[in-house]
């Protein structure tokens, strides 16, 4: 039901996106700078964060509007965070609904909420439950400059819906009750093309 939802919403605001005069649509790419949350050990110690590392980001977006603008994007998304006990990785879509302004010449701000649905994850020689939520949402807010068709950003991305990895066994170490903040907390750098 909630991937019916997800893919109903993208169409729909891609069709929206196409409809209107002076709107366009592009193809997109570029880094990570990820880190999830804290590891916590089966007493509920916040015991260490992740040493951040980059990951990849490919997709497209649509663009409503010109001086204010609402740009919707989809884009496939992998990361990876490294603690003591191993890397977890995880791949998901990610659908950012920004809502934009042009400050000054090229230069441009947005902010808007991002909804993700993780396809994949898996943490190094462990067993784990499935991860709580597959659905969840977080905030973009960011500023980029467009040089004709050319664009380019960064902007930060943070996980508001609480969503954990709870360890049940492995083959490394004892980490039974232990579990994983995967929140995103991410510097997100992209390259754009408006075709």
């Amino acid at each position: 039901m909630k991937r019916t939802m997800l893919i109903m919403f993208v169409l729909l605001t891609g069709y929206a996106a196409m409809a209107q005069k002076g709107s366009g649509f592009g193809i997109k790419g570029g880094l990570n700078y990820n880190g999830n949350g804290d590891f916590f050990d089966s007493a509920e110690n916040a015991v260490r964060s992740p040493d951040r590392n980059v990951g990849y980001h490919v997709g497209v977006f649509g663009k409503l509007g010109n001086t204010l603008y609402v740009r919707p994007e989809l884009v496939y998304t992998s990361t990876t965070s490294a603690y003591n006990e191993g890397d977890l990785k995880i791949n998901k879509l990610d659908v950012p609904v920004l809502l934009g302004i042009k400050v000054i010449g090229p230069l441009n701000v947005f902010a808007g909420p991002a909804f993700q649905y993780i396809l994949n994850s898996k943490f190094d020689g462990v067993t784990f439950d499935d991860i709580e939520n597959d659905f969840t949402v977080g905030l973009n807010i960011g500023a980029g400059v467009n040089l004709g068709k050319l664009g380019i950003d960064v902007r930060y991305e943070r996980g508001f819906t609480e969503n954990e990895i709870n360890f049940i066994s492995t083959n490394l170490t004892n980490l039974n009750g232990d579990r994983v903040d995967t929140r995103p907390d991410q510097i997100i750098l992209s390259l754009s093309l408006k075709i």
